[in-house]
């Protein structure tokens, strides 16, 4: 018992600490505001904004544009996600795989993303398929880099002791190389998240009508500067979340790495 709580008193405290910088930052932004050190034509008082947020809650408008931008981003992850990690998976474990595949992929890489807009629009046109595409692109490099990243660099005196100790090459790659391989892969899995929030932006200004960006935008050309900052932050609270999300992973899924234990 004494264990849970002492437990509990530290995942607040860590929690108070992760928070307390964005709670300074909101009593500030309110202060000013009230005081009248910040117009509200430029910034709207916090509590506008969570006004706002009420308003278009009890209409159901906010719950609409949110599951909508959730789902686009979720397809997203798991399209370009699961292709960067079979790719990385492939050219990680195969030499001819790497030799025929990797100088592609890395060529298109460098092509900037937004670059490739206009053709996105001109392939798949301004439906929900050009929106998906390109959060699955810019989720696909981050997971396909550390992923083939991860396996290229397991200890090979790990695998040479495994060998000696009799695994078989499934053995082999469950005990050995995958878990050699995880903290990399959800490294990029980590990344990937960012760029997925960053995308959704410059996804849902295509021509969408429904979303939180599409929200936003809405809100600019009538000057809702609350409904704007609102969106903002929706999208900065998506972000967060799944952060912490991924840091949960890691921590679960890393137990037995003494970089992840307490």
């Amino acid at each position: 018992m004494a264990k849970v709580i002492a437990s509990t008193k530290i995942f607040l405290t860590n929690s108070l600490i992760t928070w307390l910088i964005p709670i300074a930052i909101i009593v500030i932004w309110q202060i000013a505001v009230q005081s009248g050190w910040l117009s509200t034509r430029i910034m709207p008082a916090p509590l506008d904004v969570i006004n706002a947020a009420i308003t278009l809650g009890a209409s159901g408008e906010l719950l609409h544009h949110f599951s909508a931008s959730l789902e686009r981003a979720v397809l997203g992850l798991l399209i370009g996600g699961s292709i960067g990690f079979a790719l990385g998976f492939i050219t990680g474990l195969s030499k001819l795989a790497q030799d025929l595949l990797d100088s592609t992929i890395q060529m298109i890489r460098n092509i900037p993303l937004l670059a490739l807009v206009p053709l996105v629009v001109l392939w798949f046109g301004i439906g929900e398929v050009s929106k998906i595409f390109l959060l699955s692109m810019a989720v696909f490099f981050p997971i396909y880099l550390n992923t083939f990243h991860g396996l290229r660099s397991v200890d090979k005196d790990l695998i040479e002791m495994g060998k000696v100790y009799g695994l078989s090459r499934y053995g082999l790659f469950k005990e050995v190389i995958l878990p050699g391989a995880m903290p990399s892969i959800l490294v990029g899995l980590r990344m990937s998240l960012g760029y997925m929030w960053l995308f959704l932006v410059v996804a849902e200004t295509i021509a969408a009508n429904v979303g939180i960006g599409y929200m936003t935008m809405n809100a600019r050309e009538f000057l809702q500067t609350d409904i704007m900052v609102l969106g903002i932050l929706l999208y900065a609270f998506l972000g967060k979340s799944s952060d912490i999300l991924a840091g949960f992973l890691e921590k679960y899924t890393l137990k037995w790495h003494k970089g992840y234990q307490k």
